[in-house]
């Protein structure tokens, strides 16, 4: 079976059967409607995933044919792997424990085998949890599970509503948010990375966005010696996060 068929697998075509799915404690990772779609149970399907906070795309009946021949009935629905969390269930159960709170946000990362690969340097640099957004990020499929070696399982992911109200909330609970940038002036290795830490990193194209930029207490580069520009993102969060971990070793 190939990664293709696997995916298909965890899919749920129809509106009855996604809200039985739902109501069966799956947990659904986003779901494409069909544009001006106002069959029977449409509202009520649209109630229940705005309250779990579950991303919705509607696009063209066109592109859910492509993803299967089922008879889908304008709704297709992706299950998720993993059980995502919240970052304000997740934060005080650290400091409960005595230990300082470290994340990783992750704004705008598309690629799942980028996102699997930071999982897994996440996991093993002991980061807490991943932050992501609902929206514009990579999606939780085998590709992710495979090149996560595993860590999916093993690192709660947090799914944000709105990024921008998790760091605030993040930061008036005594968390310093950081973000990497190649705008900044200051190197990594210069940045104060211990203590209560949250370090986010941005899509290669993009960077982290400007209205992030702007809440950071901190913000750093890594110092390219070469003729290229940057690093991929996967390469980059693992020279970030271990700088995190050699200070944290070094404040005992």
């Amino acid at each position: 079976m190939n990664n293709r068929e696997k995916d298909k697998q965890e899919m749920i075509y129809g509106i009855h059967p996604l809200m039985e799915a739902v109501d069966a404690g799956k947990e659904i990772e986003k779901v494409l409607i069909q544009k001006g779609l106002r069959s029977d149970g449409f509202k009520e399907l649209m109630a229940l995933l705005k309250e779990l906070s579950v991303p919705v795309q509607f696009v063209p009946r066109e592109k859910l044919n492509r993803l299967s021949r089922k008879n889908h009935q304008g709704v297709i629905a992706f299950i998720s792997p993993v059980s995502f969390y919240k970052i304000e269930d997740v934060l005080p159960m650290i400091f409960e424990k005595g230990e300082n709170p470290f994340f990783l946000i992750l704004d705008k990362l598309t690629d799942v085998r980028n996102f699997g690969a930071i999982l897994r340097t996440a996991e093993s640099a002991g980061v807490h949890a991943v932050l992501i957004p609902t929206r514009n990020t990579a999606q939780l499929n085998s590709g992710t599970v495979k090149s996560s070696a595993g860590a999916i399982y093993k690192i709660p992911i947090c799914r944000s509503e709105n990024l921008k109200v998790s760091i605030n909330y993040l930061k008036g609970s005594g968390v310093k948010v950081c973000a990497a940038t190649e705008k900044a002036d200051k190197s990594v290795y210069d940045a104060q990375l211990s203590g209560p830490l949250a370090i986010i990193m941005g899509s290669e194209g993009e960077g982290v966005s400007p209205e992030y930029l702007k809440q950071c207490d901190e913000k750093f580069a890594i110092p390219m010696l070469g003729e290229i520009g940057s690093l991929n993102v996967s390469v980059a969060s693992g020279v970030v996060l271990y700088e995190a971990v050699r200070q944290k070793i070094i404040a005992g």
